[in-house]
């Protein structure tokens, strides 16, 4: 169990305020970081337990305009950006805050105190796994938890999706357009999917159905080679030749910090206001992949990095008139 923090209990007294701070260092922090500190406001980044997000571990990316290269490369370049701005970018993670006025208070692990006008949240979310030891192994060698980002590197290629949901009905479609055969290991017999997705998928000849099937191990050394599974109801095991495969078993948005400080939707994931990333403290922005759980891409954390850093420039100068 994670330890409980009572923000009440540390000293907030001569902490230098800041016009704003932001929380996360993904593609939506930084790029509300580079926004931000363009437009004078002198912004504080707190990198998280996780610098760079989920963009660190993906050995190559195709599919972010203008790049060609690995994930880290591209993290370094926009944190390079970042301080070159003017952003202050500091190691620490946030345990907990306080949002009731202004200005809010930031405490960060250890015990680092912070007090802000405003503050940016791009805490991000995070993919779940299946915890086994060969999956640690092969993650990002041909194990992802994003179709969307990594399918198109093994066209041609057999693959397999784990997970019954919307999201791995929707990822085998997709991979389905360009790889022979795609594995759809669902551990029951039926899906968690909507009545929608699965006439659709069912459809897709090249989508091949593993009933009550769970992974047991992912295979090979150095790269992805198949995958081990074994049938729940006779314990029979068997082997899919596959070089890729992703896992839609749901993301874990980074929000435990914020619960009871903002609305959250059911899955836990910060709700904003139509059109913007106002949240629903004033003063108070959400951006990137926690508060986005339909698209989840770098390009789309990025543009709503840049829309964070205008609504609260924009709302910061409100306060002054």
């Amino acid at each position: 169990m994670s330890k409980t923090y009572n923000i009440e209990e540390f000293d907030f007294t001569n902490v230098k305020k800041r016009n704003v701070i932001v929380i996360g260092s993904g593609p939506a922090g930084l790029t509300a970081g580079i926004y931000a500190a363009r437009a004078g406001l002198e912004p504080l980044l707190i990198r998280g337990n996780e610098p760079g997000g989920q963009l660190v571990t993906t050995t190559d990316v195709e599919n972010y305009p203008g790049w060609k290269g690995s994930g880290p490369e591209l993290m370094m370049k926009m944190e390079e950006q970042c301080q070159e701005q003017g952003c202050e970018l500091i190691y620490g993670t946030v345990k907990a805050v306080d949002f009731s006025k202004r200005p809010f208070k930031i405490l960060a692990y250890p015990d680092k105190t912070f007090l802000a006008d405003s503050v940016i949240i791009a805490t991000g979310a995070s993919a779940r796994w299946l915890g086994l030891e060969s999956e640690k192994k092969l993650q990002n060698k041909g194990i992802s938890g994003c179709a969307t980002c990594d399918g198109p590197m093994y066209r041609g290629e057999n693959v397999c999706v784990v997970g019954g949901g919307d999201v791995a009905l929707e990822d085998a479609m997709f991979l389905a357009r360009f790889c022979p055969k795609v594995h759809l290991i669902h551990r029951r017999d039926k899906l968690r999917g909507s009545i929608a997705m699965q006439k659709k998928a069912m459809q897709k000849k090249n989508i091949v159905w593993e009933w009550n099937s769970v992974v047991e191990e992912f295979l090979g050394e150095e790269e992805l080679e198949g995958v081990k599974v074994k049938d729940v109801k006779t314990g029979e095991f068997r082997t899919l030749d596959v070089k890729g495969a992703f896992l839609a078993i749901g993301h874990t948005p980074n929000t435990q910090m914020f619960k009871g400080q903002l609305d959250l939707n059911d899955h836990n994931y910060i709700i904003v206001k139509p059109n913007t990333t106002y949240t629903s403290v004033e003063g108070v922005f959400a951006c990137g992949d926690v508060m986005d759980w339909v698209y989840r891409q770098a390009a789309t954390s990025v543009g709503s990095g840049c829309k964070a850093a205008i609504d609260c420039e924009r709302w910061l100068a409100d306060q002054e008139n």
